[in-house]
């Protein structure tokens, strides 16, 4: 039993791995400039807090941000902190050097710039193309391309992570994997 559930671990977190590979966020979005849109803002310059609220969209790049509430908080050397409220609020951001996006949700959602690390709490979900894992808090680090999930809050009774996560087929056939013509078998009598 214990060789079978070890077994099992490494498998996991093999697959685990391996969805998390390239998960990069688009470098040129935190050279671009921030877009607001909200029904009501409040700016406290001495504290550097902006509290926007009602159908709130922010914008950097290919960075969204969507929610009910989002207060930010600049610190001394720039950097941005945002938390994001709304039943359900959303993240998406382009991967670097790829077509594609990174979608997540949950009803709280955390934004670290420094960091390049976003949590999302409650409810929360993340997908990858087809890949998607859900549980109460995700964390999604941009800069080293881990992705961790958590199934319960804090406080609360166990709860299981969901993952779901889909076999790609190969870009393109490797040379020994192409099928046989009946010209090369003419020329290879073996």
């Amino acid at each position: 039993m214990c060789c079978a559930k070890n077994k099992f671990l490494l498998v996991f977190l093999g697959l685990l791995a391996l969805w998390s590979v390239s998960a990069k966020a688009e470098r040129a979005d935190s050279e671009k400039p921030v877009h607001l849109e909200a029904d009501q803002v409040v700016i406290d310059e001495a504290h550097q807090i902006s509290t926007f609220t009602g159908n709130v969209r922010f914008s950097q790049g290919t960075l969204q941000i969507q929610g009910d509430k989002i207060i930010v908080v600049q610190d001394k050397e720039g950097f941005k902190h945002g938390t994001v409220y709304g039943k359900t609020a959303s993240f998406r951001q382009k991967r670097e050097g790829l077509d594609e996006f990174v979608e997540g949700y949950g009803d709280r959602i955390e934004y670290d710039s420094r960091a390049e690390k976003v949590d999302f709490y409650d409810k929360a979900s993340l997908k990858r193309e087809l890949d998607e894992v859900r549980g109460e808090h995700i964390t999604y680090n941009a800069k080293t391309e881990i992705f961790q999930v958590n199934g319960n809050g804090v406080g609360e009774a166990p709860q299981r992570v969901h993952a779901v996560l889909q076999n790609k087929p190969p870009a393109h056939p490797t040379q020994d994997k192409l099928p046989i013509t009946a010209s090369e078998t003419l020329q290879n009598p073996e």
